[in-house]
């Protein structure tokens, strides 16, 4: 274990992912720090979906190491014990109870390992309720507390699937193309929630809005064929030849 792993909320050390004998991530180093937002760009079959299975366990890497919270070693765990460490995982398409109201889809969440039954038809209690409010103010639903879900907007859902996740209380956030299909209003919206979030968990975000990602105003990552091509500011990726001529260019 180096240094630089027990420091780090997450730690990918030369992991390598092959399927059929292609690498889907082929040498990947990434380091995200505590308290960082993270964007992920590169072209299709970059590897950005295969990293985020790896962290989850879905995936398992054949070769590399895999750390979390400075300590923890995700290759030995399965996707259930991973995500109880804290690590939350958005996809693109929402998933949210659509034929329950807002409030009791984050009260599913809220309940943790209690059963869905008992989380519907039990009390919460006042600190419980206290987290709700904070919640719905938050991704913005508070006026929307007793609408039923599926009433919501494309970008609403999206917003109460990341309060459903928020409700779980993840030291690390994953989340994939979350401007996909969103207007213009509620891009700019979700810009300003992920770097709210930000302030209190590590956020890792898979984008290809390139508007989107300058909005986040974060360090970027660009992964082409399973590797890191570049990485720093969005101004600098933006410049470099190779990520030009493979993604932008494109």
């Amino acid at each position: 274990m180096t240094a630089k792993a027990a420091g780090s909320l997450l730690y990918l050390d030369g992991v390598t992912v092959s399927f059929d004998g292609f690498k889907a991530l082929n040498n990947l180093s990434l380091v995200i720090a505590k308290g960082e937002m993270r964007a992920i760009i590169g072209p299709n079959g970059a590897g950005k979906t295969t990293m985020m299975d790896v962290i989850t366990g879905k995936t398992k890497a054949d070769t590399g190491d895999v750390y979390f919270d400075g300590t923890v070693n995700l290759a030995k765990l399965d996707e259930a014990a991973i995500a109880e460490l804290g690590i939350g995982r958005k996809f693109q398409k929402p998933t949210v109870f659509e034929g329950h109201t807002v409030m009791t889809n984050l009260e599913l969440a809220l309940a943790g390992g209690r059963e869905p039954f008992q989380a519907l038809f039990s009390e919460l209690g006042g600190d419980a309720r206290k987290r709700i409010d904070q919640l719905l103010e938050l991704i913005r639903l508070t006026d929307r507390r007793n609408w039923p879900a599926g009433a919501l907007s494309h970008g609403q859902k999206q917003w109460l699937e990341i309060g459903m996740l928020l409700a779980q209380e993840p030291k690390l956030l994953l989340v994939d193309e979350p401007a996909a299909g969103m207007t213009d209003a509620e891009t700019e919206a979700t810009a300003t929630l992920l770097k709210n979030i930000a302030r209190e968990k590590s956020v890792v975000v898979v984008e290809h809005d390139m508007t989107f990602v300058r909005a986040l105003d974060v360090k970027v990552t660009v992964l082409h064929e399973g590797s890191v091509l570049s990485e720093g500011t969005l101004d600098h990726v933006s410049a470099d030849p190779r990520v030009v001529e493979v993604y932008l260019g494109r």
